[in-house]
């Protein structure tokens, strides 16, 4: 078995375990240097937090093992393509490579639909589903400007 196959193995494994303990049907496998760092599967209704995605555990579980928020040098592998979430999750925490098996049909057949979420993504803030607003500006950019000006700062 390739080696990409048994790390699958594993994320799909532990989607399938998920469903078995209450979880959705999501598990994900961060890898770094052909060793498993971290495996996670979905929990948002064990934990009554809808950002408890398998691909989100399992990027905070690898960072507090590595002692860093930047995964350069790690894949993960998703038994689902994973949401608009977790796409950005993987972006921010630098992972090079992403596999996943379910694609976002497959997800959507069983009532997991992501495409309003992109569908949002693409729309002006005035116009989102959810009533948006942009308020105090001016006051919130001393933040930015701040870090801007910063010598001791660490980029990520």
């Amino acid at each position: 078995m390739r080696e990409q196959e048994k790390f699958m193995k594993k994320a799909i494994e532990l989607s399938i375990e998920s469903v078995k303990n209450g979880g959705g049907p999501f598990g994900a496998v961060i890898v770094k240097d052909g060793e498993i760092i971290s495996a996670a599967s979905n929990s948002v209704t064990q934990n009554n937090d809808p950002t408890a995605h398998a691909e989100v555990n399992a990027i905070r579980a690898a960072t507090q093992k590595l002692g860093t928020f930047d995964l350069s040098g790690c894949e993960i592998y998703s038994s689902c393509e994973p949401c608009p979430m977790c796409l950005g999750a993987i972006y921010w925490a630098r992972l090079d490579k992403l596999y996943f098996a379910n694609n976002k049909s497959d997800a959507k057949d069983i009532g997991f639909d992501d495409s309003f979420i992109y569908d949002e993504i693409a729309t002006d803030f005035k116009n989102r589903k959810v009533k948006t607003y942009q308020i105090m500006r001016d006051e919130a950019l001393v933040a930015f400007k701040n870090w801007q000006n910063k010598d001791d700062k660490i980029k990520y």
